[in-house]
């Protein structure tokens, strides 16, 4: 009889905790997904980044500021060193040869969002001197030394002329 009382108690004990047990999806903020979409230039959808692409969108206009990693002014591997910082939980290089050198190489065909991707500049012959973060559909997003922070695509001349390779965090 007693054995039978305690597995009763277990029983209903189970039952009350696994009822309490529920799983709900993760809040989605609709309306800043749309803002961030629209600031970026790009479509979210349900099974992106949405991380990605929040934060991303909160730096779009930061001014360009060589040595700088703060909203009040950013370098390009600044950018990149903060936004994984908030996204990835990961801390990166702050210089685009040493990013280049911990990331693993990746084709234009085969980027996906989050990726980094380098460039050359008019007076860096073949060394890597700008990186971006790859959001999708040909975009990134980068600092600019004469615009700031936006948002570009691989596809603009500039970018096709300097591209040197995609990279991919670990």
């Amino acid at each position: 009889m007693k054995r039978l009382f305690l597995q009763s108690i277990l029983l209903l004990g189970l039952i009350i905790s696994l009822s309490s047990c529920r799983t709900s999806a993760p809040h989605l903020d609709y309306k800043a997904l749309a803002k961030a979409s629209i600031r970026l230039g790009v479509d979210i959808n349900l099974e992106d980044n949405h991380k990605l692409y929040m934060e991303s969108a909160d730096w779009i206009g930061v001014p360009y500021r060589g040595g700088g990693d703060s909203k009040r002014g950013t370098d390009c591997s600044g950018l990149t060193y903060q936004v994984y910082r908030k996204v990835y939980r990961t801390q990166l290089p702050r210089n685009t040869e040493d990013l280049k050198k911990k990331s693993y190489k990746v084709s234009k065909r085969n980027l996906r969002e989050g990726d980094l991707v380098f460039f050359t500049s008019r007076n860096s012959g073949k060394k890597v001197a700008h990186v971006g973060i790859y959001l999708k559909n040909g975009k990134f997003i980068h600092a600019s030394t004469s615009k700031g922070v936006i948002v570009s695509n691989l596809n603009e001349d500039y970018y096709t002329k300097h591209w040197i390779s995609g990279g991919r965090i670990q």
